[in-house]
């Protein structure tokens, strides 16, 4: 065989395996492209809003979530010329007339079941409830009659970040074969331009209508944002739907009830596993809360500017607070123990309940003493309506500067033992003054 004809059967199969491939991505592309179109057709509607109540009461976050979804779903609506809902759903023994009062708050529909075994919550039990009522068409024949063909199941799901909502929401979920975003406190619905190696086999392809979910990450300064995307690799095709997340407490205003707002109220009849029944709450107690901030005018918290002697400086911490009547709080990255302390200090100071800001409460007092705490956004919408603000640390240039009323450059275990002389000092001069009566400061 002459060079020539050798190099002539090289080119013809180089454009044979060209043209192989070629038509093998183009394959693939129109796949994808078809899984688009298909997807026009959606088999995902609404916002399910999960409400939690206890004795008969909403909890507060309950409303907060609605709110949020009202305006998600208004401003959705508005954008993509559709007619989907905001569904609240609601358990419980004796809770009909809360119906009504979901629906005055922002709720298109609410979907409630009634039933004594509800009385209290057992997330088995509600985990399996709420599946059925999501999955289930007869009721989108009558809240959503337009899409009740398609329907299969939410396209988005909320619940709240407490102690019961971020249990239920992973099981619910599980059962319902999608992901979830925990403690999220900003939402936004787009669309986005998304390539993986993986989701879309490497080809940038628009996801629609998707729920970017924005959480704090654990520095405090930088957010980090979730996204729930379906496989449209044709190898893998999956969706993954609803798109689900828990929202903190206290992040959104509930709406001004309006009761005047009307809308559609459906009844489930649960359906129970009796051997899910075999495990009964007898009673409930609640107990009542060790931090309370609400009861005190003065709050000192303390974040990362402990790290040069952390037992020391709480201790120090301690006793100011001992002389101001404060109680004590945390900022998000201490909750994390990022420091070795005593078995003490850590169940005492180092716990959720203490925490300050959208990742934990937020609090109002007269006085607010923040004490090597940088101020990240997140910690500072916890506290900026306090009234008056005092910060210690030595970073000049940190945001809180900005946020504060008195700032004092200096390290705790150098402001600390200044601040604490001055009170003790006050504290003698008013107990002669008043003749040897003990006075404590409660500023």
């Amino acid at each position: 065989m002459s060079l020539s004809q050798i190099n002539e059967n090289t080119n013809n199969t180089v454009d044979q395996t060209a043209a192989t491939l070629t038509k093998k991505k183009e394959k693939d592309i129109a796949e994808i492209g078809g899984i688009n179109k298909m997807n026009q057709i959606s088999k995902y509607r609404n916002l399910y809003v999960i409400v939690e109540q206890v004795d008969g009461k909403i909890i507060p976050v309950g409303l907060e979530m609605l709110s949020e979804a009202r305006r998600l779903i208004d401003d959705f609506n508005k954008k993509y010329s559709l007619n989907e809902k905001v569904i609240a759903v609601i358990l419980g023994n004796g809770i009909k007339d809360l119906c009504k009062e979901l629906i005055y708050h922002g709720a298109d529909a609410v979907i409630f079941a009634d039933d004594p075994k509800l009385q209290y919550h057992i997330n088995k039990i509600y985990t399996k409830i709420i599946v059925q009522i999501a999955t289930n068409t007869k009721y989108i024949e009558k809240i959503s009659p337009e899409y009740s063909k398609e329907f299969k199941r939410p396209r988005y799901m909320f619940f709240a970040a407490d102690s019961t909502g971020r249990h239920l929401s992973s099981t619910v979920l599980a059962e319902l074969e999608s992901g979830l975003a925990s403690d999220i406190n900003k939402l936004v619905i787009e669309d986005i331009d998304f390539r993986h190696e993986h989701k879309t086999k490497g080809q940038m392809l628009k996801f629609e209508k998707t729920l970017m979910m924005y959480r704090p990450d654990f520095s405090g300064f930088l957010w980090t944002t979730i996204l729930c995307l379906d496989n449209k690799n044709p190898e893998i095709k999956r969706d993954y739907h609803p798109q689900a997340c828990s929202i903190i407490p206290g992040v959104f205003e509930p709406l001004e009830k309006d009761e005047s707002r009307t809308g559609i109220i459906e009844e489930h009849i649960p359906e129970f596993d009796t051997k899910d029944l075999e495990i009964r709450v007898l009673s409930r107690n609640v107990l009542k809360e060790t931090i309370d901030f609400g009861s005190h005018k003065t709050i000192i918290s303390f974040g990362r500017g402990i790290k040069e002697s952390p037992e020391e400086n709480i201790k120090l911490i301690e006793k100011l607070a001992k002389l101001l009547n404060a109680e004590i709080g945390i900022s998000l990255p201490i909750s994390k123990k990022p420091f070795k302390l005593s078995d003490k200090m850590n169940s005492l100071y180092i716990t959720p309940e203490r925490v300050i800001g959208t990742s934990g409460q937020k609090v109002e007092p007269t006085i607010y003493i923040a004490l090597g705490i940088s101020g990240a956004t997140q910690h500072l919408a916890g506290m900026k309506n306090s009234g008056f603000i005092i910060a210690v640390n030595p970073d000049e240039n940190a945001p809180i500067r900005d946020e504060c009323d008195v700032f004092i450059k200096g390290r705790i275990e150098d402001v600390l033992p200044i601040m604490i002389e001055e009170l003790e000092r006050e504290n003698m001069t008013q107990t002669k003054e008043e003749g040897g009566s003990a006075v404590v400061g409660t500023v």
